[in-house]
C-alpha cells in the first residue's frame, strides 16, 4: 500500500506532506490553543508514524528517519547545553553574585539617569553573552525598577530596553543564546564545520552597538509614559493590585454603607469591585450596601494605599487564606507591627504556582509570608483573591517577617520585585558558583573541551560543591524548552532528509534571481527576522539552517554568511511580547500591552536588518 502511494504521488510526496506539518504546527504554536508542550510532542508523534509507514530510503535500503533518527534530536548536544547553562544560571542566582555585583553597578551612575541605564544595559548584555538571558533579565528587573524610582523616571521607559538588551548580548556569542547553539548544532548534523566560540563576535558587537544606540536614543520616545497615561490610573507608585478583606468582628466596616464603592473608613483611592456575602455575590452599584459579618471584600488599590490601609488597621487587612485552619493553632504566628514587612515577588515563567490558586499553594504555610494582594500584568482580574489562578507574570504583594521575605530570594517559583534598603545577605557559596562559571567560560572559549561538556560539567559542579541542590538543579530546567527544542530538531532534520530544504533554498534562489549575493543575504534575514516575531525563535532556527546552508551554495556565496544570518534574525523577536521569555518577564514589572512591544520593536528589527545589511556582506567578503 506504502509503495503504491508513493509510486501515484512520485517521490516529493514525503516532502509535501512535511511542509504540511510544518505549516500545521506553526499555526498551533502561534495560535497557542494548545500548550507548546502538547503541540510539540503531537508533532513528534505524527512524524513518527508518517516516516515508520513511509520511509525516506537511503542508499542502504534503510530508513533515513526512523524513530531514532527522528527523537536524536531530544539527546541533542545543544540542547544537553542549553540546560546545563540554566542550571549554571540559577546557581549564580542562587549564590546573590548577581544581586551583589548589581547593586554596585547602580551606584556608578552617580546622579545622571541615562548615564545609569547605560551602565546597566551594557552590563546586562555582557552577562548575557556567557548566560542563558533569562535569570539575568530576573535579575535586573528590580534594578531597573529601582533606577526608575531614584530618578522620578517611568518604568515603562526603561523594562523593554532590558529585556531586548539582553537579547542583544546574546547575539555574540556561541553560548549566549540558546538559539546560537541550535544552528550550530545543525551545522554539526548536515556534517558541516561548526562555529567556533567567538566566530560571530565583531560582527554581533556591531548589531548589538546599533542596537544599544537604538535603544538609548530612540525607544524611550516611542514607550509609553506611564505617569501621563495608564500609569494616572495606578497612581504615582504604578500598580494596583486586587486584595480581599473580610469583615470580622469589632471591625468598624459593620454597618457602614460604601456609596460608589468607597468606604469612608478607608482612602478614596481603595475601591470596592465586588462582594461576596455567603454564596452570593454583590456587584456594583453599591448604593444600598451595608457591611456585615464575615463579609468578603475584593478591593483594588495602590500598594502605597494598601500600605496604609495595613498601617491604620492592622486587625481589618487579612485575607482569608486559613484553610479551615485556627487561627490560634500552633502554626498560626501573628507577627508584632514592628515585624512586618511587604514586599512584591513576581511568578516566574516555571513556577510551580502557575495554574493553582493560593489555597491551593498553601503560600503562607510554605514560606511563612501572607499574600495580601495580585496585580496581572496590565490588567485589573475581577473575583476573590483566594480564586485567582496564577499565571507567569503575576505580581503578589506579601507580608512577612524580614528573613522570610528574604528567603524568597532562594524560591525559583517567584522573583522579589522590590528592593529595600537592608543589604543583602551574605551567602557562603558565591566564591566558588563564580569560579565554575568562569571555569566553564575558560574551557569552551579555549576549546580545551566541547561546550557541552564545558556546559555539563559545570551544572554537576554547582550541585557537587553544594551551591544548588539536586532539587534545585532539576526545577532550573524548562519542560517547556526540551518540547520545543527537540521538536524544533526533528523537523529540521526531516527537512533535510526528504529534500524540503534543498527545495525552499532553490525556490528563493529562483525567486531573487540577477540579484547580488549581498542582496539575497539582505532579503534572506529579513524573511526569518519577520518569520521569528511570529513562530518560536527557536524553531524558526532548526529550520532554517539546512535552508541558509542550501541557498548559499545554490547561489555561490559563502554558507557561514547565511548561517550567521539565521542567528542574528532569528534572535530579532522583539515585535511580540511572545517572541522571547524575557519579554513576558518585563511585561507586568512596566505595566506593557501588546502594542508597546510592536512600537518598538518593528523599528528595531529594521535597525538590526539595515545594520547587518551594510555590515555583514564587506565582513564575509559578498
Amino acid at each position: 500500500m506504502t509503495a503504491v502511494i508513493l509510486n501515484h504521488f512520485g517521490p516529493q510526496f514525503q516532502m509535501w506532506v512535511l511542509f504540511a506539518i510544518v505549516i500545521g504546527a506553526l499555526v498551533l504554536y502561534a495560535m497557542e490553543r494548545l500548550p507548546m508542550e502538547v503541540t510539540s510532542f503531537g508533532v513528534v508523534c505524527i512524524l513518527l508514524v508518517f516516516f515508520h509507514f513511509f520511509p525516506v530510503v537511503g542508499p542502504d535500503g534503510g530508513n533515513r528517519l526512523d524513530d531514532v533518527r527522528i527523537l536524536k534530536g531530544f539527546a541533542n548536544p545543544a540542547l544537553i547545553t542549553v540546560l546545563a547553562l540554566l542550571v549554571l544560571g540559577q546557581g549564580m542566582i542562587r549564590t546573590g553574585v548577581l544581586d551583589l555585583g548589581a547593586r554596585w553597578i547602580m551606584t556608578l551612575g552617580g546622579n545622571n539617569a541615562w548615564f545609569s541605564i547605560a551602565i546597566i544595559l551594557i552590563v546586562v548584555m555582557v552577562i548575557s553573552a556567557f548566560l542563558n538571558n533569562i535569570p539575568v533579565v530576573v535579575i535586573f528587573i528590580p534594578i531597573m525598577q529601582a533606577l526608575a524610582s531614584r530618578y522620578g523616571m517611568s518604568v515603562g521607559k526603561v523594562m523593554i530596553p532590558l529585556s531586548f538588551a539582553a537579547v542583544l548580548g546574546g547575539m555574540t556569542t556561541l553560548i549566549g543564546s540558546g538559539t546560537n547553539l541550535l544552528v550550530n548544532s545543525a551545522l554539526i548534523e548536515m556534517g558541516k564545520a561548526p562555529f567556533g566560540f567567538f566566530d560571530f563576535t565583531i560582527p554581533g558587537l556591531v548589531m548589538a552597538a546599533a542596537g544599544l544606540v537604538f535603544l538609548m536614543t530612540i525607544a524611550p520616545k516611542l514607550l509609553p509614559d506611564r505617569a501621563a497615561g495608564t500609569d494616572a490610573l495606578y497612581d504615582t507608585d504604578g500598580k494596583q493590585f486586587v486584595a480581599q478583606i473580610t469583615i470580622e468582628e469589632n471591625s468598624e466596616l459593620i454597618g457602614a454603607h460604601a456609596p460608589g464603592g468607597h468606604f469612608a473608613a478607608m482612602p478614596d483611592d481603595i475601591i470596592i469591585r465586588t462582594i461576596q456575602r455567603g454564596e452570593k455575590a454583590i456587584l456594583p452599584p453599591f448604593e444600598d450596601y451595608q457591611g456585615q459579618l464575615g463579609d468578603t471584600l475584593v478591593v483594588a488599590g495602590t500598594r502605597k494605599a494598601l500600605t496604609d490601609v495595613l498601617a491604620h488597621n492592622p486587625g481589618l487587612f487579612y485575607p482569608d487564606l486559613r484553610d479551615g485552619r485556627d487561627p490560634e493553632g500552633d502554626d498560626y504566628e501573628p507577627w508584632h507591627d514592628g515585624d512586618r514587612v511587604l514586599a512584591e515577588v513576581m511568578v516566574t515563567p516555571a513556577s510551580r504556582l502557575i495554574g493553582q490558586t493560593l489555597s491551593q499553594i498553601g503560600f503562607r504555610y510554605h514560606t511563612h509570608c501572607i499574600v495580601m494582594a495580585i496585580k496581572r500584568r496590565s490588567h485589573m482580574v475581577r473575583g476573590r483573591m483566594t480564586d485567582i489562578y496564577l499565571r507567569a507574570g503575576d505580581e503578589l504583594l506579601v507580608m512577612g517577617q524580614n528573613e522570610d521575605i528574604m528567603a524568597l530570594k532562594a524560591s525559583r517559583d517567584v522573583v522579589l520585585v522590590g528592593w529595600s534598603d537592608e543589604s543583602l545577605p551574605a551567602v557562603d557559596h558565591a566564591r566558588r558558583s563564580l569560579l565554575i562559571f568562569f571555569g566553564v567560560v575558560l574551557m569552551a572559549g579555549t576549546g580545551i573541551v566541547p561546550i557541552v561538556v564545558a556546559a555539563l560539567t559545570g551544572a554537576a559542579g554547582m550541585v557537587a560543591s553544594g551551591v544548588l541542590t539536586v532539587r534545585d538543579a532539576t526545577r532550573a530546567i524548562d519542560p517547556l524548552i526540551v518540547a520545543t527544542i527537540g521538536t524544533a530538531l526533528a523537523l529540521g532534520i526531516s527537512l533535510q532528509e526528504t529534500g524540503g530544504a534543498q527545495y525552499i533554498a532553490h525556490a528563493m534562489a529562483a525567486a531573487m534571481k540577477g540579484m547580488s549575493p549581498a542582496m539575497m543575504l539582505s532579503v534572506f534575514f529579513l524573511v526569518i527576522a519577520v518569520l521569528s516575531n511570529v513562530i518560536s525563535t527557536k524553531t524558526t532556527a532548526v529550520l532554517f539552517t539546512p535552508i541558509a546552508i542550501d541557498f548559499g551554495i545554490e547561489v555561490g556565496a559563502a554558507p557561514e554568511a547565511f548561517a550567521v544570518a539565521v542567528i542574528f534574525a532569528a534572535n530579532c523577536s522583539f515585535a511580540s511580547p511572545l517572541g522571547y521569555q524575557t519579554n513576558l518577564l518585563v511585561m507586568g514589572p512596566g505595566h506593557y500591552k501588546f502594542m508597546d512591544f510592536t512600537r518598538v520593536g518593528i523599528p528595531l528589527v529594521f535597525v538590526m536588518w539595515i545594520t547587518f545589511s551594510l555590515f555583514a556582506p564587506w565582513y564575509y567578503g559578498l
